[in-house]
């Protein structure tokens, strides 16, 4: 009886090398760095602005710059007015005494101030309440001195009462302007510029020293 013998070696197919299956680390390195992958995709894409926000962002600033210069130019223009006014408020508010004349320079004075007012800009809303602030302190300045000069130019029966009304818008002025300088104070110490007092002589203020708290 022959012996079973198994297939010629040159039979069998070469086996496959074995498989070396990934470790587990590799394994959760590999998703570790695919999950990082995508997050920083993703939150790039949801923490880049785009270009609406970019948009809003430059007229923002483009805004808050233009505000700043306006505040500059008003408080300049305060100061002027503030030193043109401040005689006329004085003597209105002591008892005037002054001729036609006089009364007539006072006229031309306000009218002049209020020619910045004509056709202001728009800024802020702050800034805004500011200029109209002023702006409507010189209106009253105004009044005062119309009723001053039909004081001193009209029936003589009517005089004092004139006179009378006159002072009281003065001081209505000088109350308003002080108002309008509380504001633009505090616009410009939140745009940066520090305290600026424009305030009459004898107003009371916080005291602070000018240019600073900005």
């Amino acid at each position: 009886m022959s012996r079973r013998t198994g297939r010629p070696s040159y039979l069998l197919a070469a086996s496959p090398p074995p498989r070396r299956r990934p470790s587990r680390l590799a394994v959760v390195a590999a998703i570790g760095l695919i999950v990082a992958l995508v997050g920083g995709g993703i939150g790039y894409t949801v923490g880049r602005p785009d270009a609406t926000e970019s948009t809003i962002a430059d007229l923002r600033r483009a805004e808050a710059k233009r505000d700043a210069q306006q505040i500059t130019e008003l408080t300049a223009t305060a100061r002027r007015l503030r030193d043109e006014i401040t005689p006329v408020l004085d003597a209105l508010r002591a008892g005037p005494t002054a001729d036609p004349q006089q009364a007539r320079q006072w006229q031309q004075t306000v009218l002049r101030a209020a020619e910045p007012f004509a056709d202001p800009p728009s800024g802020s809303t702050a800034t805004n309440v500011a200029r109209g602030g002023l702006r409507g302190a010189v209106e009253q300045t105004s009044l005062a001195v119309e009723s001053y000069l039909l004081a001193v130019t009209g029936p003589p029966a009517q005089r004092a009462a004139l006179t009378a009304l006159a002072k009281r818008q003065a001081e209505q002025a000088a109350a308003a302007w002080s108002v309008a300088a509380t504001q633009l104070d505090q616009v410009n110490v939140d745009a940066g510029h520090g305290h600026q007092h424009v305030y009459l002589d004898g107003d009371q203020h916080d005291g602070a020293q000018e240019g600073t708290g900005g």
